[in-house]
């Protein structure tokens, strides 16, 4: 099992950055493909990007290509979101998520352990 803490958000203008981090505990880290997933309020939980367990594979949704950058430290057990030229659009509580398969996969039902989730709030 595998606990999960976000971290980073806040509120930033538009065109902003921030960078999320993700802490997680164990020793297996390594072991999981991580995902980070947003929602927004009165919208489902929708996939942002993801990464393989070596972090040599990334995924992105089709918003975010371009803007967002998704890493991972082993050593650290830590895995990020470096998001640029934020907009109103992205406001949204963003969720870290740890799965145990081998493929990089974009559905939240795929995914075994969640954060509690940070806020990000852009303005306009």
């Amino acid at each position: 099992q595998v606990q999960l803490v976000e971290s980073g958000g806040g509120l930033v203008q538009a065109g902003g950055s921030l960078r999320l981090s993700c802490a997680a505990s164990g020793r297996t880290f390594r072991s999981y493909v991580m995902g980070w997933f947003r929602q927004a309020p009165g919208s489902q939980r929708e996939f942002v990007a993801a990464i393989s367990r070596s972090g040599g594979s990334m995924d992105y949704a089709d918003f975010v290509k371009g803007r967002f950058t998704i890493s991972r430290d082993n050593n650290k057990n830590t895995v990020y979101l470096q998001m640029s030229s934020l907009n109103p659009g992205d406001t949204a509580v963003y969720y870290c998520a740890a799965r145990t398969g081998l493929a990089i996969v974009n559905t939240f039902s795929a995914y075994d352990y969640w954060g509690q989730g940070t806020q990000v709030s852009v303005s306009s």
